[in-house]
């Protein structure tokens, strides 16, 4: 049933206005811009064309039953424009406003008011208290914000579901630099419908999706959320960012999204034996949804580290091997013939061991050679490369090189710290779907998502 919310053929927009101050107006002008290739039908009695668009007076007016319908009015006029939806029959209605139950006993009964509205029939609500879902596979976007102010992103394999309107359109904007993709993005607002556990479902199935990011400021069907994420996490990763974890960030997010308090350790023991990774704010969401969307699993954690900036190698020893700040795992101990074969391929004063330094005069083509000769070591697991581009035979050829081993059997996690030439080969690195960081703590915590995951496939299978 899911599928007519993500390809819908039409979309209605109920407070489409003419007005650039009003909301109707930027979602109006949002669903314009991304392209979407279906009908969109803008709904508002005081108007006849906008941006060569025919407006209808009410929903029971239209020519085409929408499959989704966008309500961008006043939550006192919320109730009346979902009725006229029940009656025409629209599958999806997204509610724009807040004033429900994130303000208390009032709001909730107007909340009761909606799904009794729906009890027994076809339709679905998202919201309310939500700013919208955008789907760039086919260019719906009913996202509440002005158009222009931020950027959306393209076509990927990560599906971002957020509680939170502002923080989800706020992460999509700051990934944005980067070029980061996403298969869908959805703000369920007080999710008084529809909610993370079907999505789950959903996205599970969908061809399109390789990782699931969820941010969450409650999960009041812990039991049911929990073991649909352990069915889930066997076939597709998870991630998630629970807020609220202590007792007055707790009480924010009740007056932000009306969410329930959870006990934080409760609810950490709950993601680890489900086998989600945990993030702690909106950067490592997306940084570890990428590394699972474009990784296979590491089978062991022994590191190998190759740069051509000694120092930055260094630091990643330390964050990988040591006790205090570090991740669990250990640096790989190559092999003598590894090294003898390395010793062969780079300059005289290049340092063999691990971390392998290329030093400044390191070039693509030892990167190609170091990584092949590690690929054939049987004690690496996997790999993180800094191919710093400020270096003078560093270049863009070197995401070829690295793309050339994606997917064997030891993973690559890449790490390029800079300005804007450094932002620029990440991007290289994301249109190849190569994990690719800014920066060495973000490049090792990835790193850690990935083991992190990959053991609990490996417990779970050897349980069965």
């Amino acid at each position: 049933m899911l599928k007519d919310l993500f390809s819908p053929h039409a979309v209605a927009i109920i407070g489409a206005s003419q007005d650039p101050t009003k909301i109707g107006n930027a979602i109006l002008r949002n669903m314009i811009d991304s392209g979407y290739k279906g009908n969109i039908i803008p709904i508002n009695p005081s108007s006849q064309e906008v941006m060569g668009l025919r407006f209808y007076p009410s929903i029971d007016k239209v020519d085409d039953t929408p499959e989704l319908a966008v309500i961008a009015l006043p939550a006192s006029r919320t109730i009346d424009a979902l009725k006229g939806c029940v009656e025409r029959g629209v599958k999806f209605v997204i509610i724009i406003a807040g004033g429900f139950s994130e303000l208390g006993k009032e709001g909730r009964d107007r909340e009761l008011q909606l799904l009794d509205i729906i009890k027994g029939t076809d339709t679905r609500i998202i919201g309310p208290n939500t700013l919208g879902v955008y789907f760039p596979h086919i260019g719906v976007n009913t996202a509440l914000t002005s158009p222009g102010r931020m950027a959306f992103l393209p076509k990927g394999e990560i599906a971002f579901v957020s509680q939170s309107g502002a923080l989800g359109l706020l992460t999509m904007d700051g990934v944005s630099e980067y070029n980061v993709g996403i298969s869908a993005f959805l703000n369920l607002g007080n999710r008084v419908d529809l909610n993370e556990v079907e999505l789950l479902d959903y996205f599970a199935a969908d061809e399109l999706t390789k990782s699931i990011v969820l941010y969450l400021e409650s999960v009041p069907k812990g039991r049911e959320f929990f073991s649909k994420v352990k069915e889930i996490t066997m076939k597709k990763p998870v991630v998630v960012l629970k807020s609220g974890r202590t007792e007055e960030s707790a009480v924010a997010a009740s007056l932000h999204t009306g969410a329930m308090a959870s006990d934080d350790a409760v609810v950490n023991g709950a993601i680890s034996q489900a086998g989600a990774v945990r993030a702690y704010d909106e950067t490592e969401m997306m940084d570890f949804g990428r590394v699972l969307a474009y990784s296979g699993r590491i089978s062991g954690d022994r590191i190998a580290i190759i740069t051509t900036a000694g120092g930055v190698g260094v630091i990643t020893a330390d964050y990988i091997s040591s006790k205090v700040n570090g991740i669990g795992m250990r640096l790989a101990s190559l092999s003598d013939e590894t090294k003898r074969r390395i010793r062969e391929v780079v300059v005289p004063f290049a340092s063999v061991n691990n971390p392998i330094d290329l030093t400044a005069d390191g070039s693509v083509d030892n990167f190609d050679k170091v990584i092949g000769i590690l690929e054939e070591d049987d004690e690496v697991d996997g790999i993180i490369a800094y191919p710093l581009p400020q270096t003078p035979k560093m270049g863009v050829g070197v995401v070829d090189v690295i793309n050339k081993y994606k997917g064997g059997r030891k993973p690559i996690i890449v790490g390029v710290l800079g300005s804007k030439i450094a932002k620029e080969l990440i991007i290289e690195f994301e249109k190849r779907k190569i994990p690719a960081y800014p920066s060495v703590h973000r490049t090792v915590k990835a790193l850690e998502a990935l083991r992190s995951y990959s053991r609990y496939v490996e417990r779970r299978r050897g349980s069965r």
